[in-house]
């Protein structure tokens, strides 16, 4: 670091680190690298620190703020992209993710992005406008389409008996049906003429 004056938090979160190298404090010391305009050193001290804690998201957000000052932005949709995947309603992850992609021109992802963001915060104005004008230039560009439903079929009416003839199943059960009633036919037959005979 130079001789120009920093944030005390700065020095706090060094001493910090460098009493315990391993600790999750790399993160907050990056944040303070980064609005104190220490880009290369905020993102150098991320790395380190998520060299130990890969999955901690707090450095992995830190990490992507600072890349997304230097407008690095496709190692921000990189790093934050899992994250997303994973906690979705960590706005400022969505937030990083959206704006890096309108950035790059990747307006799906964008749109996505920004959907998400407006999903968890539906009165943010501000999102809510993005996505409009998103939207709007998705149809435009032929990106989004409108889903037209298929023109709807003639319905088409049988009887209940044609509707189930096809059913092997119940082809056999009325067959089945059929003999029995044929046999009870001739046993009714049969004592009729017993009757008459004797």
């Amino acid at each position: 670091m130079d001789n120009r004056t920093f944030s005390p938090l700065i020095y706090d979160y060094l001493k910090k680190y460098q009493e315990d190298p391993t600790s999750r404090i790399f993160a907050p010391l990056a944040e303070a690298y980064r609005k104190a305009g220490l880009l290369d050193e905020a993102i150098e001290i991320a790395q380190e620190g998520l060299r130990v804690h890969p999955n901690f998201i707090g450095g992995r957000v830190a990490l992507a703020r600072a890349l997304f000052e230097k407008r690095q932005y496709d190692e921000v949709v990189e790093g934050l992209s899992s994250v997303v995947r994973e906690v979705p309603d960590n706005l400022v992850a969505q937030k990083l993710v959206a704006e890096s992609c309108l950035m790059l021109g990747r307006m799906s992802e964008a749109l996505s992005a920004y959907k998400m963001l407006l999903y968890f915060n539906p009165a943010d104005a501000e999102v809510a406008r993005v996505v409009s004008e998103l939207e709007a230039q998705a149809y435009e560009d032929g990106v989004l389409v409108l889903r037209r439903d298929p023109a709807p079929q003639k319905m088409i009416i049988k009887k209940a008996r044609d509707a189930i003839s096809n059913d092997d199943r119940v082809l056999r059960d009325q067959a089945i049906a059929r003999i029995e009633l044929l046999q009870r036919t001739l046993v009714h037959i049969d004592r009729y003429r017993q009757r008459n005979q004797g």
